[in-house]
């Protein structure tokens, strides 16, 4: 389970567990402080207020409290309350909450494999910005699992994760721009993102970008 912690907010340290009514009232401030427990190692103080906050419906905690769940950091009667609270999380709007969820469905981790299912959940995380699931979801589009193949479709979110920085967007939104798959063939813009890839240092990236240039009659810089 990758980024097992969202962090979001910024924390306050509390004295442990045992003094319930020394705790904040505020779920996102025990969710605050959670945090901070969690960071100095006081791993059974974080659950509880983790738990605390999540139950008071913070996303954030929700998503914490799953995530040390899923980790063994900490216990729960029911056996799917790792995946309970990671869903609800992830139907609060919480991204990274989505996108773990997708990663669940997408290898059957824990639940029954459904690429639709992870298709969906890496939809609602791509469409507010998480990177990783857009690039996730162009590559169900480029290929065809989960979704139907689609190119354009692949290419739309390529492009929004390129623009995001990421290095293997850029070098494949570039090669799709340099066949005209999914969007018009279009040298120069194939020649700007491979650029951006290599400046990230892809190797491969330099070469084609070097290529293109040449073929422009325009000298690389």
């Amino acid at each position: 389970m990758q980024r097992f912690l969202c962090r979001v907010l910024f924390c306050a340290l509390l004295p442990g567990p045992a003094l319930l009514t020394a705790a904040p009232t505020s779920p996102a401030l025990m969710t605050e402080t959670a945090i901070a427990a969690y960071e100095a190692g006081r791993r059974e103080e974080a659950a509880w207020l983790f738990g605390l906050a999540a139950r008071a419906g913070n996303r954030l905690a929700q998503f914490n409290y799953a995530m040390m769940l899923y980790r063994k950091e900490t216990s729960a009667p029911d056996e799917h309350a790792a995946w309970r609270w990671l869903r609800r999380a992830a139907g609060a709007g919480l991204p990274q909450a989505q996108f773990n969820l997708a990663l669940l469905y997408d290898h059957g981790d824990g639940v029954r494999k459904s690429l639709p299912t992870a298709a969906e959940w890496y939809r609602r995380a791509a469409e507010q910005g998480h990177v990783d699931a857009q690039v996730s979801l162009a590559s169900m589009y480029f290929v065809g699992q989960g979704v139907p193949r689609d190119y354009v479709a692949a290419a739309r979110w390529y492009l929004a994760a390129a623009r995001g920085g990421d290095v293997a967007a850029q070098y494949i939104i570039a090669s799709m721009y340099e066949a005209g798959d999914g969007v018009a063939a279009d040298p120069r813009l194939a020649a700007y993102w491979y650029l951006k890839a290599a400046e990230q240092g892809d190797p491969v990236a330099r070469e084609k970008y070097d290529v293109i240039r040449a073929r422009l009659g325009e000298r690389p810089p």
